[in-house]
């Protein structure tokens, strides 16, 4: 590993950012996370906090108005947002997803216009992949899109899209040649105010409620033929390199997550009495507490590695990506889980925000590929030598 990248100490440009994102969250975001998740409703407090610190999409380059902020820097963005608020968190997450393969493939045309606005926080960005018969298996998507003349005309449906209706422009993933398979597909900016773009109900989730999940409706959507991301035909290819970036930052909201719950569990540990004494005084509880933040840092550093090889794109960050995804989803579930019974009857209840984080830590083992998705991905770099030595 290159030694201006440390693994295992953060710069004190890092700490700074953390304290910034912390204070925010604090401040603007942990106050309003119980009404988010329980009406349901976009976490616009967040949102206005997020996009006035420059919080909303850190990772867009300095060149096209933005933070500039590396893979660590943004992955602690998202880290410090979950700690707080998963739902919150998925706003500079997401728009990384969305408007990432623009700046892996896209013209400089496109990264100046889509780039730009969303660093000017003038639209959020979105990510169209699934569909409701190609969800693991994205390579059968139906979605098509057929040239006609300088213009694309889009037809299909996209489910399970994050903060569909809420962003303002949405990378669309569409077949162009199905002769080709996964050479066939091929990618574009499509914008919420295109003609023929709509979108279903927001669907009844079990966390992450602040954040809209709905279905992308294309009907004869037409936009002009410059909005293709990259060359006909590597749409999958660029897909697929997003996903190895990206899972890095559902890794940083798994660790966000089981932080915030510990947090919440060893403070509830020293205050409530039993038996005369604080429940933090009994070994059987310290030892839970102790496995909690034990397997929370090994989470994080597995990110924060992640996040170092995305930043370097190093040819093992396939492996780590979904090695860190995996890995910190499940911490995620099983700390937050302890959690709940930390608290016993308590933590089973809305008062005290370790049910909602339960809830939202579910979905970091499903989203971008499930846990199992990212087992077969690490067992075919494992056995390809991908995996560099350590």
């Amino acid at each position: 590993m290159s030694a201006d990248y440390p693994m295992y100490a953060l710069s004190e440009e890092h700490q700074a950012i953390r304290e910034a994102v912390r204070a925010v969250c604090d401040a603007k975001v942990a106050p309003f996370a119980a009404d988010v998740d329980e009406n349901a409703r976009f976490p616009q407090e967040a949102h206005d906090a997020l996009v006035a610190s420059d919080f909303h999409a850190p990772h867009v380059p300095e060149q096209y108005g933005g933070a500039g902020a590396d893979a660590l820097a943004t992955v602690l963005v998202i880290e410090e947002v979950a700690r707080a608020c998963v739902s919150s968190s998925l706003i500079p997450a997401v728009n990384k997803l969305g408007s990432l393969p623009v700046q892996i493939a896209g013209s400089e045309e496109l990264k100046k216009k889509y780039l730009g606005k969303l660093a000017a926080g003038e639209g959020g960005f979105s990510y169209c992949l699934s569909e409701p018969d190609a969800g693991s298996d994205a390579v059968h998507m139906k979605t098509r899109a057929v040239r006609d003349g300088d213009t694309w005309v889009l037809d299909g449906v996209k489910r399970w899209i994050t903060n569909a209706g809420e962003s303002e422009y949405y990378t669309v993933m569409a077949v162009t040649d199905a002769e080709k398979r996964s050479k066939g597909i091929s990618a574009f900016v499509v914008e919420k105010s295109d003609e023929g773009v709509s979108f279903g109900a927001p669907e009844k989730k079990l966390g992450i409620k602040g954040s809209p999940t709905r279905e992308v409706y294309l009907d004869n959507v037409r936009i002009p033929a410059d909005r293709m991301i990259g060359a006909e035909g590597t749409g999958f290819e660029t897909a697929m390199k997003t996903l190895d970036h990206t899972r890095v930052t559902i890794a940083a909201q798994a660790v966000g997550v089981a932080q915030g719950a510990l947090d919440h569990a060893l403070a509830y540990a020293k205050e409530r009495q039993q038996f005369g004494r604080p429940i933090a005084d009994f070994q059987g509880l310290q030892f839970m507490l102790a496995d909690m933040g034990m397997k929370v840092e090994a989470a994080r550093q597995m990110t924060y590695a992640a996040a170092g090889r995305s930043e370097r794109g190093d040819a093992d960050l396939t492996f780590f990506g979904a090695a860190a995804k995996c890995f910190a989803s499940d911490v995620a579930m099983e700390v937050t889980t302890n959690a709940v019974q930390v608290l016993g009857g308590y933590g089973y209840t809305r008062d005290y925000p370790v049910e909602r984080m339960m809830r939202d830590a579910k979905i970091t083992q499903i989203y971008e590929g499930t846990n199992q998705v990212q087992r077969i991905v690490m067992a075919r770099q494992l056995l390809a030598g991908v995996q560099s030595e350590l």
